[in-house]
């Protein structure tokens, strides 16, 4: 590692401030999109409001370094090529569909994802399923604050949640009488998992009971609900984040369950999740994950086309809609420091019951639990708390009829999109599927070769860098994210120093990253245009 690298690094961090909240840093460092400069922007969540926060929690970089290092040349950025891409690859997580008698009728051809942790644990998840009961398969990606629990319990029931609001009533009965009768039920969905997720097994139980609830009020309506896609998604995420809510209220004997419920109601979660069914993209959005589509345009070049858009400060419409919800004389006090009540930067997630419960609520369910504390839980209502809820998880849905010409849909988490545009994902997933197809044929023998013809090849790959070119595009989004210098291309040393900060560091410089991208089928998609 040079000096250089180093020196940049260490001398961003010790010249900023870093505010600390009951032991944890919520300042970070996101660099320009352009540049190599660097800024102080916030974490999502902080327990002080922006600008009030009081000298005794305000202290140096070098205090920060107490656990790692104080001097440059203690800190080791060396990597090797082979460990970046260990480290790297770690989360990769591919499936392609099966061709039926040869040919692949569904409109997804393949998936790849990835995931890099920042946070220790990550609080990022992921999902994807294909539904069995109904048609098509979806994919989420989830964006935890305040610790993983929320993004976790989201990931694990969001997807049951939308196939329930899915099914017809016929098959909701059928459910319903094989629960009642003791009989195993229909399966609903087929996981698509890395052998590294993890969910929470001890509450799967009482998740399955509140399912079975809602597919019971499903059933007590007067007719077939016969939800449309986007009002099913709609649905689906409103009462699961209804259920969180509710799930901490409920008296629970077990400490470990009510732990659970605390730890998911009290930390947060942005979603964003696809619906693909034939020429059918539904895509749901609550926070400021995002699903941008990649067009490939006659010309020969890409273009991104978003399918969300972010709910945050930024965003005149979200702001348009928390001022219709509250009265004039909070307008000015709605956002501060653009942040939600100067806390939260999405102005959409999933539990965060701090922004939505009634301040005695809030008082009346950490009074009667134990050690919140210890759960890193904590009570802290804004000084401009008037008239909750001020965050919800409705999402908007965008649906979108598939075309030949769309070729890829990537959903990532924010970590991705603060290091590089819709456009700059968009070319590199392009320009990386290119490649690949071209590299094809130069490795498919059609007769035995000899030793000197393999190795002429393989120096023809190592020459135009083929033989580095990561099979998983995920990863090769988040080299490029993480990696990339201000002409926009891999720095490896950039890229080592990246991926060896210290614990204590690594937030300010970026957040935790998740990318699934979706391949389409144009052969499929073409056909249903052809027969229709």
């Amino acid at each position: 590692m040079s000096r250089t690298v180093s020196s940049w690094i260490l001398s961003s961090a010790r010249n900023s401030i870093i505010l600390q909240g009951r032991g944890r840093l919520y300042s970070i460092f996101i660099p320009n999109r352009n540049s190599i400069k660097w800024k102080l922007v916030f974490s999502k969540t902080h327990l002080y409001p922006a600008g009030s926060c009081s000298l005794d929690n305000i202290f140096s970089l070098q205090r920060a370094f107490r656990h790692t290092s104080t001097e440059e040349e203690q800190l080791s950025f060396q990597l090797s090529p082979s460990q970046i891409n260990d480290i790297l690859r770690a989360g990769e997580l591919s499936h392609k569909i099966l061709a039926l008698n040869g040919k692949n009728a569904n409109s997804v051809l393949k998936f790849e994802s990835n995931q890099l942790a920042s946070n220790t644990p990550i609080e990022d998840r992921r999902s994807a399923a294909t539904c069995l009961q109904t048609k098509g398969m979806m994919f989420g990606v989830f964006d935890g604050h305040a610790g993983s629990a929320c993004a976790q319990a989201v990931s694990e029931r969001l997807l049951h949640y939308i196939a329930i609001s899915l099914m017809s009533r016929q098959t909701l009965e059928e459910i319903e009488v094989a629960v009642e009768c003791m009989k195993p039920i229909l399966p609903i969905l087929q996981w698509h998992k890395h052998p590294n997720d993890v969910e929470y097994r001890e509450i799967t139980p009482q998740y399955f009971e509140n399912l079975r609830v809602y597919w019971q009020h499903l059933l007590d309506l007067d007719a077939d609900p016969g939800f449309s896609l986007e009002e099913a998604m709609t649905c689906a995420f409103k009462r699961l984040d209804s259920d969180i809510s509710l799930e901490v209220q409920a008296p629970q004997e077990n400490e470990l369950m009510r732990n659970i419920a605390l730890q998911v109601a009290f930390s947060g979660a942005t979603a964003c999740v696809a619906h693909v069914d034939g020429v059918h993209l539904n895509v749901a959005n609550t926070g400021d994950c995002r699903a941008v589509l990649g067009v490939h345009e006659k010309d020969g070049t890409w273009s991104a086309l978003p399918l969300t858009r972010d709910h945050n400060a930024f965003d005149e419409s979200e702001i348009r809609r928390l001022k219709r919800e509250h009265p004039r004389s909070e307008e000015k006090t709605l956002f501060i420091n653009d942040r939600l009540l100067g806390i939260l930067m999405p102005s959409r997630a999933f539990g965060d019951v701090q922004l939505k419960w009634s301040k005695e609520l809030q008082h009346s369910v950490l009074e009667n639990s134990c050690d919140v504390e210890a759960l890193n839980i904590y009570q802290y209502v804004p000084p401009n708390y008037h008239t909750p809820p001020y965050l919800t998880a409705e999402p908007e849905v965008t649906y979108h009829k598939l075309r030949g010409k769309d070729k890829f849909l990537v959903i990532a988490s924010d970590g991705l999109w603060e290091m590089l545009s819709n456009e700059k994902v968009v070319k590199l997933v392009g320009e990386h599927l290119t490649e690949l197809s071209v590299q094809k044929p130069q490795l498919a023998f059609q007769k035995p070769v000899n030793l000197g013809y393999m190795h002429s090849l393989l120096l023809q790959r190592k020459t135009r860098g083929i033989a580095s070119l990561d099979q998983n595009i995920a990863t090769h989004l988040i080299r490029h994210a993480i990696g990339s210098n201000e002409y926009g291309e891999v720095d490896q040393e950039k890229l080592a120093a990246m991926l060896t900060l210290p614990e204590d560091l690594v937030r300010m410089y970026r957040d935790d990253i998740t990318i699934t991208v979706v391949y389409f089928n144009s052969e499929t998609i073409e056909n249903y245009y052809r027969n229709n």
